[in-house]
């Protein structure tokens, strides 16, 4: 199921409302009662503390969405890796397993780059269902000769295909990986305070309306960035599928 955070350029139009709407708000508060001296002292502290809070918060949480998209990257060359070390030792096969195993391999990265670069959802379960239509019909190639044969070099094709098995798993499990919606929520909070207190704090909103419209804004482009790092197929920061785009291009030439 999708949400919000699935369309980065959505929740920058938001965030940017909502915030620039709590900073009006925080702003006519002030309107209605004034703050002494010593008050204004400490309300100074307060919002200093909450600024800085949300700084860091915002700072922990893009490099959570940053080591996320590391990982994916990671993953992505792991596969192509596994799948390229597996076609290689097809030649351990019999020589009819090795050409159908080549043949699902081939159809198999193709599967794999589609699943990096389709954007829609149906499209996706189309894929993932013929994906695993496949990694089964891929295992039955290397353990129907390992059971007829079952030699050390056939079991060593077999510990190939689990790697390459295991390693579409691992990436699943990675684009899975996301910013728990309990952090966004917390951020989002704590950035609506933060506009509500810049808010209180402006003397003259006539002449400071432009002033409150660079804080929503600037949480705003920071809001976007982060989800469009932590979303796989919504933000403008995608995985591309290099490593298994550069190794099917060269089966043809092995």
């Amino acid at each position: 199921m999708r949400t919000l955070l699935d369309f980065p350029r959505i929740l920058f139009v938001v965030s940017l409302l909502v915030l620039w709407l709590s900073a009006r708000l925080g702003a006519s508060w002030r309107k209605r009662r004034e703050l002494d001296d010593e008050m204004r002292e400490d309300f100074g502290v307060v919002l200093a503390a909450t600024l800085t809070l949300l700084g860091l918060i915002i700072a922990f949480t893009f490099s959570m969405a940053t080591t996320r998209y590391d990982l994916r990257k990671n993953y992505e060359e792991a596969e192509a890796n596994a799948i390229g070390t597996e076609y290689v030792r097809a030649d351990l096969m019999p020589p009819e397993g090795a050409a159908k195993m080549r043949t699902l391999l081939r159809t198999y990265i193709d599967q794999r780059i589609l699943f990096y670069t389709v954007r829609d959802q149906r499209r996706v379960k189309q894929i993932n269902d013929y994906t695993a239509q496949l990694q089964s019909q891929l295992w039955s190639s290397v353990t129907t000769p390992a059971k007829e044969q079952p030699t050390p070099v056939i079991a060593l094709a077999v510990a190939g295909m689990n790697d390459v098995l295991n390693s579409e798993g691992y990436t699943q499990a990675a684009w899975w990986n996301r910013i728990p919606t309990a952090g966004w929520v917390l951020m989002i909070v704590i950035a609506i305070c933060c506009n509500l207190l810049m808010g209180f704090a402006a003397r003259r909103v006539e002449k400071e309306a432009l002033l409150l419209t660079v804080l929503p804004l600037i949480l705003s482009i920071s809001f976007f960035l982060i989800a469009d790092i932590d979303s796989p197929r919504g933000g403008l920061i995608r995985i591309q599928p290099q490593n298994l785009v550069s190794l099917r291009d060269s089966l043809p030439t092995q």
